[in-house]
């Protein structure tokens, strides 16, 4: 393994977690812990030792997908609980998608109260270092999304060839998630583009003071694209403003959930197809916000909101764009398991989970596959 290599590794066992641990807890969840460590390792102890061990085969892997966890919803601002999405999310792939595999990273280590480094003083970042790696001077980052994108560079830089599926997490996640996945093609002269489903633009400057949160990381991930119109959303329906003030502000292309109904997800789709060829796009990353779903979908959600696409609406779309270009990166957020606004008699956690996982899986495949 090469010094470069070795150095990222190193930084893996600091900055991660085993699967399903990003949430830190004592005696609370252990039931449902033990259960996703069974499901993995075969066993309940001595769980850090197997993960650092099964982080030395990510170079001989063949699977292209890899996921990681962010069990953060700090950067949420409605109902929380996302926090809670990697674990469950995980444990419902493997009982509902088993034919569906990807390496494992791990989680990314939380301290829920924090956000980004750059929002914190140095005393901060010092005593959360002692908290985090039992040691004040610390060369790693503390929060989240600082950690988050600091991994996922390390990741490009020593495996290129490979995809990271993000699991969230509030969607202020994909901003450092994207920023690498973008910065990392740029620099090999790939086209790009991301493709967003979401009920929200997120193209909010600020929210409350704040630049990196939930409703504004697509405003941020802009200049890294290679053209703004390289943003694609898909499912639009709740914001203050018509869409024509997103898209002549901004640039972006948005295609609301009221026009795949009323057009066709096909119709819709062989737009975006044409528009992203014309425009010379070979990779596509995917952002899947699952509010994007119709709230009979996906209510077990911080946002849910009414009149949204359905499973086969989102499905048809992406297995078009997948027929005509490589997703190389991909991540599903906003999943909250324990949040409960559907009036429904299923439960609503069981029912956006499941929904989740069919689309987390085609887009673990997708990785694999491209």
């Amino acid at each position: 393994m090469s010094d470069s290599k070795q150095q990222f590794h190193k930084k893996l066992e600091h900055c991660l977690c085993p699967p399903g641990d990003g949430v830190f807890t004592v005696n609370t969840a252990k039931e449902r812990k033990d259960a996703l460590r069974q499901k993995l390792y075969g066993q309940t102890e001595g769980i850090d030792t197997l993960w650092k061990a099964s982080l030395n085969s990510l170079t001989d892997s063949e699977k292209k997908a890899a996921i990681l966890g962010i069990s953060s919803d700090c950067g949420g601002g409605i109902l929380r609980g996302a926090n809670w999405g990697p674990l469950f999310l995980r444990s419902t792939l493997i009982e509902q998608q088993p034919h569906t595999s990807a390496f494992d990273l791990g989680d990314v280590r939380v301290i829920p109260h924090l956000l980004h480094d750059k929002y914190l003083n140095e005393s901060t970042i010092s005593n959360c270092q002692k908290a985090l790696y039992a040691d004040p001077e610390s060369e790693y980052y503390v929060s989240p999304l600082s950690i988050t994108e600091d991994v996922c560079d390390g990741f490009y830089e020593n495996y290129p060839d490979k995809g990271i599926f993000g699991i969230g997490g509030d969607h202020s996640i994909s901003y450092p998630l994207t920023k690498s996945y973008l910065k990392a093609k740029r620099a090999r002269g790939i086209k790009t583009a991301i493709i967003h489903f979401d009920a929200h633009t997120d193209l909010l400057v600020e929210r409350l003071g704040i630049d990196l949160c939930f409703g504004s990381w697509c405003t941020h991930i802009l200049e890294f694209l290679p053209a703004p119109s390289h943003l694609v959303q898909f499912g639009i329906r709740s914001s203050g403003k018509p869409k024509s003030h997103w898209e002549s502000t901004f640039g972006v292309k948005q295609h609301w959930a009221h026009e795949i109904r009323e057009r066709g997800a096909q119709a819709i789709v062989d737009e975006v197809i044409a528009q992203l060829k014309a425009d010379g796009v070979e990779e596509l990353y995917v952002s899947f916000d699952i509010d994007a779903l119709d709230e009979a979908f996906a209510s077990a959600t911080g946002t849910p909101e009414a009149g949204g696409m359905t499973p086969e609406e989102a499905m048809l779309i992406l297995s078009a764009l997948h027929e005509e270009f490589k997703i190389t990166g991909a991540d599903m957020m906003e999943i909250a398991p324990f949040t409960d606004s559907s009036l429904a008699g299923q439960s609503s956690s069981e029912t956006t989970l499941r929904e989740g996982a069919k689309l987390s899986a085609f887009l673990i495949d997708a990785i694999n596959n491209s």
